[in-house]
């Protein structure tokens, strides 16, 4: 008797702010099940964001995926346009590429790996989610591209260099891009071309 292939499917969402990235929680905050979308039975997210951030998220039925894309010998970039409140210099541009130290799991330092840092003049061009503060206050917008993800990396490489991350938009990681997709709405994307912008072998 022929053994039936489990059929994966996959997904992204542009995540809106002050939502779980998972469908249970015993705590009374946003979850990925209020979107108004049928997910299929044995959905997951893939590399979490944060309640307060927003923008690209994966949804698989896959299980393997995680290990393929964050434990694997090779490092995979993810993308994130970031909210800091006042301008950003260019010596705090380098420290930022070069490596900062921030606190980490088991309460231990840690200097970030060098890594992309741009300021961004017009962040509306990259997501319709960038809209900036009321003009009274100063802000820097920036895309910051790691290949590392410790937890809260971003937020508190920010904070490390003296501002605070008023907004966090993930929106890509490799070649699969957030593009135009509206906050909380959801895209079905086909396996191989899934694995290909992943720049993943689908074992």
């Amino acid at each position: 008797m022929q053994e039936t292939k489990t059929v994966n499917r996959y997904f992204i969402i542009n995540k809106p702010p002050n939502m779980v990235s998972q469908f249970v929680s015993t705590h009374d905050v946003g979850l990925l099940g209020d979107l108004d979308f049928q997910f299929p039975e044995g959905i997951h997210a893939i590399g979490r964001l944060d309640s307060h951030s927003e923008g690209l998220l994966i949804l698989t039925t896959n299980k393997k995926v995680t290990k393929l894309l964050f434990q694997g010998a090779v490092p995979h970039k993810r993308v994130y346009l970031v909210q800091v409140v006042n301008k950003v210099s260019e010596a705090t541009l380098t420290q930022l590429r070069t490596g900062v130290t921030i606190r980490i799991k088991g309460d231990v330092d840690y200097t970030t790996s060098p890594c992309d840092v741009e300021i961004i003049e017009h962040p509306e061009l990259i997501t319709k989610q960038a809209y900036a503060l009321p003009d009274y206050v100063s802000v820097t917008w920036l895309t910051i591209t790691l290949t590392e993800g410790k937890f809260h990396q971003v937020r508190k490489m920010v904070k490390a260099v003296h501002h605070k991350c008023k907004r966090l938009i993930r929106i890509s990681i490799e070649d699969l891009l957030l593009g135009d997709l509206e906050p909380g709405a959801v895209k079905e994307i086909e396996e191989q071309t899934f694995f290909r912008l992943l720049k993943i072998d689908n074992w």
